[in-house]
């Protein structure tokens, strides 16, 4: 039987905002801009490849407050420049300066994000929960006209803690007043957005494009945004 849900909160990068399309945009534009071709990035796709995998240890040493959000922000582009062996002064804050304002003015969502937003906007209240930074996230939502689908856009920039700490979904569904078994939440990573609903007592579905395995037993597990429809 299917359980009663009021509220369903969605991750936003990855699971409807098109973080890797658009990123992989902007970091093109930037090897452009910053002629990355004439100090040693013979590609745009070299820069992307190095980026992408600094980047991600970057973010996971932000998670574990290794690092701040500033030291994050110029890190991720000094260690890829130094990569490539690039070690001009300044030039990595500038590219970071430019990153975080270009990324968020770009608009490629997900497949089916509008269509299924539309939908669920219809029966129940829709909410966001993200680990992105505060000012950039509102940027991408408003960009996308994607605000006006939520009702409470929690970041956890505003409240200092990121998923997966419980506190963090516990915040989300007091400031939605929302009861946790009439909750869902809708992300694409497994331990980051899934188990960290689901260790709240919330509901989950997995947005798994991928089709990563898993043995988490959870309410939906879809390739495509718009199979949602057909479980809740």
């Amino acid at each position: 039987m299917k359980p009663t849900i009021k509220h369903v909160f969605f991750d936003l990068d990855r699971t409807l905002w098109d973080f890797n399309a658009n990123s992989r945009e902007e970091l093109a534009n930037l090897w452009k801009t910053y002629n990355l071709h004439q100090k040693g990035i013979s590609l745009p796709n070299e820069f992307v490849k190095i980026y992408e995998k600094v980047n991600e240890e970057c973010w996971a040493k932000y998670r574990k407050q290794e690092i701040t959000k500033e030291e994050l922000r110029g890190k991720r582009f000094e260690d890829t420049l130094a990569y490539f062996g690039i070690k001009e002064e300044g030039l990595a804050e500038k590219i970071g300066a430019s990153y975080i304002k270009n990324s968020p003015q770009r608009t490629i969502l997900v497949d089916g994000t509008i269509d299924l937003l539309t939908y669920l906007k219809k029966k129940y209240h829709l909410h966001i929960i993200t680990n992105g930074f505060n000012e950039v996230q509102h940027l991408k939502l408003n960009n996308c006209q994607l605000t006006p689908f939520f009702e409470k856009i929690i970041t956890s920039d505003e409240i200092g803690i990121m998923k997966p700490n419980p506190e963090v979904f516990e915040y989300a569904l007091e400031k939605a007043r929302a009861n946790r078994a009439e909750s869902i939440y809708i992300g694409d990573s497994l331990q980051i957005d899934i188990m960290g609903a689901t260790n709240v007592g919330m509901h989950a579905i997995f947005f798994n494009p991928n089709q990563k395995e898993h043995s988490l037993s959870i309410l939906g597990d879809v390739v495509t945004l718009k199979e949602i429809k057909n479980i809740i």
